[in-house]
């Protein structure tokens, strides 16, 4: 917590470009020094571009993006300093009059925004809540309770809260006031979400926006970010997308358009996406099994979770 704490007091007293490149090269250096974090990170790159993990593109996007994940690390430690306009700056205006338009189109819950690993989703959060909206994102407090808490104050003063993702009862309270509430959706593979193709290939997403969206009856709306050549993002919205019910053709259908709207932001700019845990399963018998799961949820029926019998 001192060490985080100290590197973001050097970071905002130093010029951003050289204290970049130097974290970007230190990033870079974890990736060729961890075989296990290299082979997650060249198979995940090898699906963006269609390559086998060992191709030498995947391994030359891979570097580009660990470069470019120390500029955003710079950029994520130099945020909290800055007064909330100049924040508001690091992306292009928002419409206020789009965001109202779509919170309309859930007149009885709220918008569910869905974001990946990509760009500096602070800046956006701090943007949407510039404009007076409601906003309340899911964070993971149980790895690191001392920065969650003081990541939430941060982010607190832009008007945003943030609420630990086992609080239940205040994500619905969130959506049950038509409010807006963000969720990360790409964590990583986890074998117990829900099956879906991303760049082609089986893999899950959390089951939590599409639930949540069926149960209050909200909009999803994945945000799509591109950074531009000046590095200011470009913020746009997906179509929304409607959860009728909990039925797993429903929710399976959901989150299949999650990935779609996902695939879209990272394939603009494959190497601003910083997501390096493992994003698809590590065996074929896993990703047979996910097209299984997947075929029975659009059939309606229940999903009958990963095969455990080998």
């Amino acid at each position: 917590m001192l060490a985080y704490r100290a590197t973001a007091w050097v970071l905002r007293t130093v010029p951003a470009r050289p204290a970049g490149a130097l974290i970007g090269l230190g990033a870079q250096a974890s990736y060729l020094l961890w075989p296990t974090k290299r082979a997650w990170s060249n198979r995940n790159f090898g699906h963006v571009l269609g390559l086998p993990p060992d191709h030498p593109q995947v391994r030359k996007l891979a570097l580009r993006a660990y470069r470019v994940y120390g500029d955003y690390l710079v950029e994520l430690m130099r945020v909290p300093f800055l007064p909330t306009e100049e924040v508001v700056k690091l992306i292009e205006p928002l419409d206020p009059v789009e965001i109202e338009r779509l919170r309309a189109t859930a007149p009885h819950g709220g918008i569910i925004c869905t974001v990946g690993h990509v760009g500096n989703n602070d800046a956006i959060g701090a943007a949407i809540a510039h404009l007076g909206l409601p906003l309340s994102a899911v964070a993971d407090d149980s790895a690191f309770p001392e920065l969650f808490e003081l990541l939430k104050r941060q982010r607190e003063q832009w008007h945003a809260t943030v609420i630990p993702w086992r609080n239940l009862r205040a994500i619905f309270g969130v959506l049950r006031r038509r409010e807006i509430l963000a969720l990360l959706v790409d964590w990583g593979y986890r074998s117990d979400g829900i099956p879906v193709t991303l760049f082609g290939a089986w893999t899950t997403l959390p089951a939590g926006p599409a639930t949540l969206a069926a149960r209050t009856d909200s909009r999803i709306v994945p945000i799509i970010t591109v950074r531009r050549p000046d590095r200011r993002m470009q913020v746009t919205w997906a179509e929304p997308i409607e959860v009728p019910s909990m039925d797993p053709a429903d929710l399976q259908r959901a989150t299949q358009r999650i990935a779609d709207a996902l695939a879209l932001t990272i394939g603009r700019h494959p190497e601003d996406w910083y997501s390096f845990k493992p994003m698809w399963p590590a065996t074929a018998r896993e990703t047979a099994d996910l097209e299984r799961r997947a075929i029975e949820m659009q059939a309606g029926r229940p999903d009958p979770g990963p095969d455990r019998t080998t």
